[in-house]
């Protein structure tokens, strides 16, 4: 899934022309993996161009959805559909019910956009904060994928130990921004790193980065921390 969408996500942040792709026909078709769904679904929220993109895939979906051959719908599908919209919105409230409890940079939290927000402090009210060093902490989200889906929280000046990757990492920046040896991104912009990609990413100064990771594999660090992720089996 990863390698197929490379060339797309390197498109989405490299090119305001690019109005349509597969990504987003999938995204717009309702039938993207999770964790992309998830991306995507930020994304548009941060950028222009973006939200134009999946706009016009999704009438593209519909109306290849609309020539399609009706299909009969199975006794009490319309129950069963209405209940699952009221505990979406269940769900919902209770996230951001969790989110608040917890109390842990919650301004910052709630200033996420959707769907990040959501899945974020949903997050949180579970399984809280991974300490990583001093200003670096994840949060695993569960986001019903088979891809790890992880939000990262930079304090300005803090270094995530360099690292390269088991397999291929895609990068949001959603807030604040980061630097590594390649370059400088801010909000909106999507990252792409390899297995061959060594980096070491630095909170810019000024505002606190939070960064949405998917990858399909863990981090491989160097020098120290990669000793003792060694002996210790840390990922």
């Amino acid at each position: 899934m990863l390698r197929e969408t490379t060339g797309i996500f390197q498109s989405m942040s490299a090119s305001s022309s690019n109005t349509f792709s597969e990504l987003y026909a999938a995204y717009g078709a309702g039938c993207l993996d999770p964790a992309f769904t998830l991306m995507v679904g930020t994304q548009s929220a941060l950028r222009p161009e973006i939200r134009e993109a999946v706009a016009l895939s999704e009438v593209i979906s519909g109306s290849i959805l609309e020539t399609a051959p009706e299909a009969k719908l199975t006794d009490g599908a319309l129950d069963r559909a209405l209940a699952a919209i009221d505990m979406l919105d269940a769900d919902e409230r209770s996230s951001v019910n969790a989110g608040r409890a917890a109390g842990e940079a919650m301004e910052e939290m709630l200033a996420l956009p959707e769907p990040l927000r959501t899945a974020a402090l949903d997050a949180v009210g579970k399984t809280g904060w991974q300490a990583m060093g001093r200003g670096l902490k994840r949060l695993n989200l569960n986001a019903g994928s088979r891809l790890e889906t992880e939000l990262y929280r930079i304090a300005p000046g803090a270094r995530i130990p360099r690292h390269t990757h088991a397999g291929s990492e895609y990068t949001l920046v959603v807030a604040g921004g980061f630097s590594d040896e390649r370059g400088s991104y801010g909000p909106g912009d999507v990252v792409i790193n390899g297995a061959d990609d060594y980096h070491q990413p630095v909170g810019d100064e000024g505002e606190v980065c939070y960064a949405l990771a998917v990858r399909d594999g863990g981090l491989h660090f160097t020098g120290m921390m990669g000793f003792i992720q060694r002996i210790f089996g840390a990922r």
